[in-house]
């Protein structure tokens, strides 16, 4: 099968947002673009430093990915070379590696031609990454809330997003295996309540755009986060700037290390020079949520 070259653009996302655990995802305005040539051999050529020491070959995450869903469905795959650029930093808990499986799925599905459906494709990205958070953001693009338990997935989808974000990036990576890792294997039944109960006004405030309740729920998380902030420095006092600053909530990125802050679009800029004055361990970021998911272009850059 010939093909001509593309490009794929995949959106940053952050996950949980406090007691969303595993389930809420937001897709984020800062994209990897992968660039698709035909070749003898994959290879996978990253234009961005701290990118460097990612595999090349087929061992590559975007290649093995694409690999594994020729594989689901039986059919040769096509050799390329990929060139990476990307505004996602690696290992910062903003879903590089869902940017990287959704990039993949949608590379295999150009290649083979399969026109997978979305909820496909959603499927084999959450099967991947074993829970649906920040791959159906990726996918989708805005917000989306879903259950799964390796049989049923479930997705609510709110398209459009209207809200600032500033996300703290500290110095270190913090791998998401390292940070489950500091987990409980169980909570108790009463505690467990009360995160749920956290959980599903943060969802229903979010279907509704209250990101004010939304907010305040976000620091009510009992799941993940008081067992991984003291991994994080300033965190306290991060979180208390945060109030005094009006923000609409902040919680934990995903695994972390990195932190989401929500606050009133147009106030992203004035929050972020605060915070940057007040904590410069950490680099902000003023960015948005993205309402647009994964997408493929015909005109390679």
């Amino acid at each position: 099968m010939s093909w001509k070259e593309f490009s794929v653009t995949v959106p940053a996302s952050t996950a949980n947002l406090g007691p969303g655990f595993d389930s809420i995802g937001l897709a984020l305005d800062l994209h990897m673009f992968v660039h698709v040539f035909p070749a003898e051999e994959w290879l996978v050529e990253y234009k961005d430093q701290g990118y460097q020491q990612i595999a090349s070959g087929n061992d590559n995450l975007i290649v093995a990915t694409a690999q594994s869903v020729a594989d689901k469905y039986g059919q040769p795959l096509p050799t390329a070379k990929l060139v990476v650029e990307t505004e996602i930093p690696l290992s910062r808990g903003l879903g590089s590696s869902a940017s990287a499986i959704a990039a993949g799925i949608e590379i295999a599905d150009r290649l083979i031609g399969l026109k997978l459906p979305m909820k496909e494709k959603l499927r084999i990205g959450t099967e991947m990454e074993g829970h649906p958070d920040n791959i159906s953001a990726s996918l989708l693009g805005g917000l989306t809330i879903s259950y799964f338990d390796e049989e049923n997935l479930e997705v609510v989808h709110v398209p459009e997003v209207e809200i600032g974000v500033v996300i703290l990036v500290p110095p270190t990576e913090f791998l998401t295996a390292e940070s489950r890792n500091l987990l409980p294997e169980a909570l108790a039944h009463k505690t467990a309540i009360r995160g749920s109960a956290a959980g599903n006004v943060v969802s229903a405030a979010l279907a509704r755009g209250d990101w004010r309740t939304a907010g305040r729920m976000m620091q009510k998380d009992v799941f993940h986060e008081p067992y991984r902030k003291d991994r994080f420095p300033d965190f306290d006092a991060i979180q208390q700037s945060c109030l005094e600053l009006d923000v609409f909530g902040s919680a934990i990125s995903g695994a972390g290390p990195s932190l989401f802050i929500a606050v009133e679009k147009g106030r992203e800029k004035e929050v972020a020079a605060q915070l940057a004055e007040k904590f410069p361990l950490y680099e902000c970021m003023v960015t948005r949520p993205s309402s647009k998911g994964v997408k493929i272009g015909e005109t390679v850059v």
